[in-house]
């Protein structure tokens, strides 16, 4: 073979860039955020949703965390390979501070646990589908969440920002369903976070964002609170300077007969921040005269007949109605078991039998009793007054 047979380096090369011209290429994240906006972006998602987290881990009495997130993106087309079974899709419109929407998605097994934990279980729900209880649950643990996210975003970005209710959907892509819900953009900013809650729950949490909505975040973060006074620095370097005061020329006109010249009076002016500090005036002074001024003598308070109470005033109160309360006593149930309460259930309160009732006034307690029995009606006989010290302290 001779050196006519081989492709030279210069044809190789030409081979090799058609090709890879040929073959179109995946879009990327960085051919839609710089590095800078992306970092921004991740930082705004680990503040809003560290607090989110927080307000879950509250609600659920669990322990909850989320990991430093992810920023990517993804596409319509890849919808399919993304949520390959069903996921649980929560949609908030901010309605005051930004403009556009923020999408929750996660998966229909974690919306499980969360609302059975809601729902007074221990976070181990039947695979099933999710009820209408279950799902109310979910959203409310949605809301509680992007409410907590919306007032971190407030503080980041200093101003007031506002979502509306959430609304949550099945996304489940076998037959099409929830996905008109989400953004019709086919490009999105995903950021993904690691959510943990205790042991039950170790998976992913994504939130899903139009490329303009997460650009105007980003521009109101790194820009947004230097805007204002870069316009005003702008506008005072353009605006031409004031001239230097220059005090007018004094003015004369001269009589008509130069024998009897009219006296000038001569005066000085003195800009504001140049004139002396006039002599300090003291009201009510009348020139040419000496006044007596002495110092004002009060009442002493310590006087024992001012802690005498005067019964006229007293009486004034004496028509006022106030709402009296005996408390048998109190206790605290889950939802599951106010649901499951029907006619004859037995409810056990944080008393013991013969312990003395509170009697509360305006529901304050005053005073401590026991029940008794006055003809055919219950009545509550006093055994213990609070003291006055302790009544108003509970009042404060």
């Amino acid at each position: 073979m001779t050196s006519k047979d081989y492709l030279s380096q210069e044809e190789i090369d030409a081979l090799l860039k058609q090709a890879n011209q040929d073959t179109p290429t995946e879009p990327t994240v960085s051919d839609y955020l710089t590095p800078l906006e992306q970092d921004a972006l991740g930082e705004i998602g680990n503040i809003t949703f560290g607090s989110a987290a927080t307000a879950l881990s509250t609600l659920l009495s669990k322990k909850v965390d989320i990991t430093t997130p992810k920023v990517s993106i993804i596409t319509r087309s890849q919808f399919e390979s993304e949520f390959p079974k069903p996921h649980v899709a929560v949609h908030v419109q901010y309605v005051d501070g930004f403009e556009g929407m923020n999408s929750l998605v996660i998966k229909t097994r974690d919306a499980q646990v969360i609302a059975d934990l809601m729902l007074g279980g221990d976070g181990s729900p039947d695979d099933a589908e999710l009820n209408e209880i279950h799902i109310s649950a979910v959203q409310e643990a949605m809301n509680q969440m992007m409410g907590s996210s919306a007032t971190s975003m407030s503080t980041i970005f200093n101003r007031f920002v506002n979502i509306s209710p959430p609304g949550i959907d099945i996304l489940n892509m076998t037959n099409g369903t929830g996905i008109n819900n989400l953004p019709s953009d086919e490009i999105l900013i995903k950021v993904s976070f690691r959510l943990t809650i205790g042991d039950l729950i170790d998976s992913t949490i994504m939130q899903l964002l139009t490329v303009k909505f997460a650009k105007e975040m980003v521009e109101s973060l790194i820009n947004g609170s230097v805007t204002e006074p870069v316009k005003q620095e702008t506008a005072a370097a353009a605006a031409p300077p004031a001239p230097a005061y220059e005090p007018p020329a004094p003015t004369y006109n001269a009589p008509s007969m130069p024998s009897q010249p009219m006296p000038q009076q001569q005066g000085y002016y003195y800009p504001p921040q140049e004139r002396p500090m006039a002599e300090p005036q003291h009201f009510g002074a009348v020139p040419g005269r000496n006044l007596n001024v002495q110092p004002v003598q009060f009442a002493n308070f310590g006087n024992p007949a001012l802690g005498h109470i005067d019964e006229n005033n007293l009486n004034l109160l004496m028509d006022i109605p106030l709402k009296v309360t005996v408390e048998l006593g109190r206790t605290q149930k889950q939802i599951k078991d106010i649901l499951e309460l029907s006619q004859g259930s037995i409810i056990e309160l944080d008393k013991l039998a013969g312990e003395p009732v509170d009697i509360l006034v305006n529901n304050k307690l005053i005073a401590k009793g026991e029940v008794v029995v006055i003809d055919e009606n219950f009545g509550v006989r006093v055994t213990d007054i609070v003291s006055q010290w302790d009544r108003i302290q509970k009042l404060q």
